[in-house]
């Protein structure tokens, strides 16, 4: 089940920023939620509890169930590198994933509802699921009659952009389009989880 409460706060209890947002409200509060979050001390959590928490960092970041989790590490496991940077890589080739790499969304969560709404094509052809798995050369492009909507003026003007665009993407946000030119390699991925914690919590 996907968490659909306030998003700072599953900021506050990973103990890391997961979206721009979220970053003012973490130096204001950099503690966990809640009435005793000023004296939750980080350091007392066992090796289980660090474990859960990178493998729910992950899961948060990228705003997938754990239902889906699970089924990005079967396909994981299957793949023929490491598998926590396969399961990285994996969930950073969905397409609501892309879509806010490529700058056209300012949070994962938009991302996901502008996919869900219809408003990106892969292609030319509408596609509305976010976990879809984008493959190097596809195209994704803002629907034609979604283009004038605020958010995607915004995204044409490069406001949700980051400083420097992944190198596996060609965007082109004048024209709300990108291509993936590449598969994307763990490196490349600027995501603040520890992976092999990951993979430890799941070879249990």
């Amino acid at each position: 089940m996907r968490y659909t409460g306030p998003k700072v706060r599953l900021s506050r209890r990973a103990g890391v920023p997961l979206t721009r947002k979220a970053v003012r409200y973490f130096e204001e509060r950099p503690y966990p939620p809640g009435e005793h979050g000023r004296k939750t001390s980080r350091r007392q959590t066992g090796d289980y509890g660090l474990r859960l928490m990178e493998k729910q960092k992950l899961r948060w970041y990228y705003d997938v169930s754990e239902r889906q989790m699970r089924r990005y590490w079967d396909m994981a496991l299957r793949g023929t590198g490491r598998s926590g940077a396969e399961l990285v890589v994996l969930l950073e080739s969905r397409l609501a994933s892309l879509v806010l790499r490529a700058g056209l969304a300012p949070s994962i969560y938009a991302a996901r509802q502008y996919v869900t709404h219809g408003h990106l094509t892969v292609d030319g052809r509408k596609v509305d699921i976010p976990g879809y798995l984008v493959k190097p050369g596809q195209v994704i492009a803002v629907r034609q009659r979604s283009r004038g909507m605020q958010p995607f003026v915004a995204a044409a003007e490069g406001v949700y952009a980051d400083d420097r665009i992944a190198p596996y993407l060609n965007v082109d946000h004048a024209e709300l389009r990108f291509t993936v030119v590449d598969r994307p390699l763990r490196e490349q991925i600027a995501v603040p989880v520890d992976e092999q914690l990951v993979v430890e919590f799941y070879s249990r």
